[in-house]
């Protein structure tokens, strides 16, 4: 893979990436606005801390079911179809969310059901883009793309709020159902029918998912970039996911919340475009660390409680060290075989998503046993304990395979 920078023209002149990143973009614009609403739902029903904040996690958690038995229908299935029931699925539990009389179980099971096919949509996106984009190119796109998943939040937690007030929470649920409606179609009339992953074919997917997840995360390199990429993300989430409880407990105006919610999501675009567009790729490893860091200090301060437009510069500082994750990329590719590689984004996306939907709960645990200040302070500790999992020196710029021992997928 060449290490000449790419520019966003090169990456955006493919029509598959296109498609993908504009479908995948308003879709989270969708998804933020279901959790604003529905975490408004439940924290008015119940008044607890907690399923305020399991309800943040809620799409999340499940996904380690899909995962686990069913992550190599990422490879085996083609990814046009497969991708475009994955977000009429969405749509269909939003409407059911919007016009259903549910009692709070059943929407967080609901929620939670769809969740566990998520792993498959995402792992087939995933590798499409690793397929159509090379070298840089796929490390600028996967920049772009987590910008503009920061921009979607920050414009699904603004209409969120404004549709929430002028509307109300269990009706603005319908917007959620129209815009992942537009998703679908718009996969489904202009993402080429690719054919599925070569060799993917045979054995059941249910074995095959195990084995090869088995063979992954027995790799010592592979495991150590997983975590790096899981643990992190998992801990600040926890920390986001008690905005709604600590802007209660403070005395924040309603209105604050999503303000409050929408300072790491912007943090993420700014923190993504400089060190995605402006840094050359060899820097970008050795900052791994800095931003882990970076990600991780900020909520610590709010153990002091500070004010408000204070707190919402600690999570846009907080925000920006999500861009740590780009001078992983290239080595990840790198480490996992062509064959199964669907599966192995698959498992990234698990994990990412299972391990924030744990870190709300536990996060929210806490909060209900002492205060969400303290509680968003430990997330933020727990973040900056992960910089033990980067590695040293070359370890991250050297050719990857040169630098770990090959293995194989085990036979279909």
């Amino acid at each position: 893979m060449t290490t000449e920078q790419a520019t966003y023209r090169e990456v955006f002149a493919v029509p598959a990436f296109r498609v993908l990143f504009t479908s995948r973009s308003i879709a989270i614009a969708a998804d933020a606005l279901r959790i604003a609403a529905l975490s408004v739902l439940v924290y008015t029903a119940t008044g607890s801390a907690w399923l305020s904040a399991v309800t943040f996690g809620i799409g999340f958690l499940p996904q380690v079911l899909g995962g686990a038995v069913l992550g190599s229908l990422a490879d085996r299935l083609r990814p046009r179809p497969l991708i475009t029931a994955g977000y009429a699925a969405e749509c269909a539990a939003a409407l059911a969310l919007a016009l259903v009389p549910m009692p709070t179980w059943a929407r967080l099971a609901l929620v939670g059901v769809v969740a566990v096919m998520t792993p498959v949509f995402n792992g087939a996106s995933s590798r499409l883009v690793a397929e159509v984009l090379t070298g840089d190119a796929y490390v600028l796109g996967r920049s772009v793309s987590s910008m503009a998943s920061g921009g979607a939040q920050l414009l699904g937690l603004a209409a969120g709020g404004v549709a929430i007030g002028a509307l109300g929470a269990q009706r603005a649920l319908l917007l959620t159902a129209g815009v992942h409606l537009l998703a679908a179609l718009m996969v489904r009339f202009r993402l080429p029918d690719l054919p599925a992953a070569p060799a993917a074919g045979g054995g059941g997917a249910v074995r095959q998912s195990w084995s090869t997840n088995a063979a992954l995360l027995a790799d010592p390199w592979v495991r150590r970039l997983l975590l790096l990429q899981w643990l992190p993300s998992a801990f600040v989430v926890g920390a986001e996911a008690l905005m709604v409880a600590y802007a209660s407990t403070r005395g924040f105006p309603v209105s604050t919340v999503g303000v409050l919610m929408a300072g790491s999501p912007l943090g993420m675009v700014l923190g993504q475009l400089v060190i995605g567009r402006l840094v050359p790729p060899d820097t970008r490893t050795r900052l791994v660390a800095p931003l882990v860091l970076l990600l991780g200090v900020p909520p610590i301060g709010f153990a002091f409680d500070p004010p408000l437009v204070v707190c919402v510069a600690l999570m846009v500082v907080s925000g920006a060290g999500f861009a740590y994750s780009l001078g992983l990329q290239r080595a990840f590719v790198e480490a996992v075989p062509e064959i199964g590689r669907g599966q192995a984004f698959g498992l990234l996306s698990t994990g990412l998503m299972t391990l924030q939907g744990v870190g709300p709960a536990v996060f929210g645990g806490v909060a209900a046993l002492t205060a969400p200040r303290w509680a968003v302070a430990l997330a933020g500790a727990t973040t900056v304990a992960t910089v033990l999992l980067v590695p040293r020196g070359a370890l991250l710029r050297g050719p990857v395979r040169a630098a770990r021992p090959a293995y194989r997928i085990p036979a279909r």
